[in-house]
């Protein structure tokens, strides 16, 4: 493969930028590259980005609650890397590893600590299901591919087992070199806080700004639940896991206000939300926190960088020589939107971000076709 230059392109802080790749890594970074022979993509002073990270998605084709497919919420919709939350188990991700190797986009995957994952609504009432050997066996034979691990942990899904499938992946994770894990909330049982007790620093609480009475707002008071402050004082990371019921301005407007961020932007994206809302994609989702007030540099931040580190996908998330060749090339435009959130409340964005073209290990596909 050829080298190739990104030429007239601005990051996100509007700092000139230019990046020279091969080979799908990156071999030259600067403000001017002289590209001399070399092919030359013209960003026409579009922004540009290491490759946009959708944390939370579902994207296992064959599944019949929640599935997708890993080209249609990615690369088609700027997305270079989605990761798969906990869709399968240990007894049905080789099946999805063979399909996700097929894909344009970089599909990662957390394992469900049910063997099945998401085949029924309550896949942890049954505690069976959850074996850690069959866990540790699925790390093994696809270490590339399992970044980490998954516990919904809601009342639909946990049957009459209260805590006690968050302690079980609690346990997993100790015998498994500390993986990252994400928990889902909802409704309660469990309450958020018993859920939060069990967690620990550098685990995710995915559908932080979910607005549910188990949720990060105290219902009387209208303020964060101080237990929620110690909780995101003590590092547990937040994770927004937009989805069909889990993300309400008022809750996110408040977190805001009162100085408490999301520390990643994902949608749990699925085709039925894809298609009829409210999530439709990545951009939009990521349009609804700057509504919110987020800038658009922190955004972007949150979708590069902090979900590279949270997953520890060390060749992603930056700019920089020697990483992999993945950018997402986009324009903000000041034209309205209404947006829509979980629970049908609406806000009028007043900028857009458009994905232009999207760059996975060097191959470029247009997104404005």
């Amino acid at each position: 493969m050829s080298e190739v230059v990104l030429k007239n392109g601005r990051l996100i802080t509007g700092v000139a930028c230019e990046v020279a790749f091969a080979e799908g890594k990156i071999t030259e970074v600067a403000e001017v590259i002289e590209a001399g022979d070399r092919e030359v993509i013209d960003l026409q002073g579009n922004h540009f980005s290491a490759g946009w990270i959708d944390s939370h998605v579902h994207c296992y084709q064959e599944m019949n609650l929640y599935y997708d497919f890993p080209d249609q919420i990615g690369v088609e919709k700027g997305v270079t890397t989605v990761i798969d939350a906990g869709t399968t188990g240990a007894e049905n991700i080789g099946r999805f590893y063979k399909l996700a190797k097929e894909a344009k986009t970089n599909v990662y995957a957390l394992l469900n600590i049910s063997k099945f994952g998401i085949v029924e609504q309550d896949e942890l009432a049954d505690l069976t299901k959850v074996q850690a050997e069959l866990v540790k066996q699925a790390l093994t034979e696809l270490p590339e591919f399992i970044i980490g691990i998954k516990a919904r942990m809601s009342k639909t899904v946990i049957g009459n087992n209260g805590i006690t499938p968050l302690n079980l992946a609690k346990e997993i994770q100790a015998e498994n070199q500390e993986l990252p894990l994400m928990v889902h909330i909802g409704s309660a049982p469990p309450e958020l806080q018993e859920i939060l007790t069990v967690m620990g620093p550098g685990d995710i609480l995915t559908h932080c700004f979910n607005g549910k009475p188990n949720g990060i707002i105290d219902q009387t008071t209208g303020k964060i639940k101080e237990f929620v402050w110690q909780a995101y004082r003590d590092g547990i990371l937040f994770d927004i896991g937009h989805g069909t019921d889990s993300f309400n301005f008022d809750v996110a407007e408040t977190a805001f206000k009162a100085n408490m961020f999301a520390n990643t932007i994902s949608t749990d994206i699925y085709i039925r939300n894809r298609t009829n809302g409210p999530v439709y994609d990545l951009a939009t989702t990521l349009e609804k926190l700057h509504t919110v007030g987020y800038e658009w540099p922190a955004i972007i931040e949150k979708i590069t960088t902090a979900a590279a580190d949270q997953y520890h996908l060390s060749q992603k998330g930056r700019i920089e020589v020697g990483k992999d060749a993945d950018f997402t090339i986009f324009k903000i435009i000041d034209e309205e939107k209404e947006l829509v959130d979980s629970n049908g409340n609406t806000r009028q964005a007043k900028q857009q971000i458009i994905p232009v073209k999207t760059i996975i290990g060097g191959a470029v596909y247009d997104n404005q076709l």
